[in-house]
């Protein structure tokens, strides 16, 4: 079987010196090899491409057959790795704690320890008729959180 491991230093090595990270390598028991990667910017398929034949340069096929796909991270799939989180802070994401409720806000305070969701809310303050409008960030460790994803809004 491919070592998944050997697969991401292959990624890793390869780009290194780009705008481009790993996000997420899986090897399964059939050798299908899926490589999710993103940027700060666009991922191009022109990249994608580059990628994957440098990854299958490091393989032999005589050796053990594969399967190999190189792509972007999903626009909508959770959070894998911080510079994720870093990548998105400010704009407006989901949060479902992991035995907990779900949450909806915008990213802020991201850190490798934690991170914070600044969330709205309206609640009727003592001795007021109307509810009005209250923000307060709510701060998650990474281990809290089942997972976090990206909203995406059309205005």
């Amino acid at each position: 079987m491919i070592d998944e491991k050997n697969i991401r230093e292959i990624v890793e090595a390869y780009i290194a010196d780009s705008p481009y990270f790993l996000v997420e390598v899986k090897v399964d028991k059939n050798n299908s090899i899926t490589v999710a990667i993103d940027s700060n910017e666009d991922v191009s398929i022109d990249y994608c491409a580059e990628l994957s034949r440098h990854i299958e340069s490091k393989l032999d096929r005589d050796v053990e057959d594969f399967e190999l796909e190189v792509g972007s991270a999903g626009l909508t799939s959770p959070f894998v790795v911080l510079q994720q989180y870093k990548k998105y802070e400010g704009c407006d994401v989901e949060v479902q704690v992991a035995n907990g409720p779900k949450h909806t806000g915008k990213l802020v305070n991201v850190t490798e320890a934690n991170f914070g969701l600044e969330v709205t809310k309206k609640v009727k303050k003592e001795g007021e008729k109307k509810k009005v409008e209250v923000t307060e960030v709510m701060t998650f460790s990474y281990d809290q959180v089942k997972y976090t994803k990206y909203i995406i809004t059309f205005k």
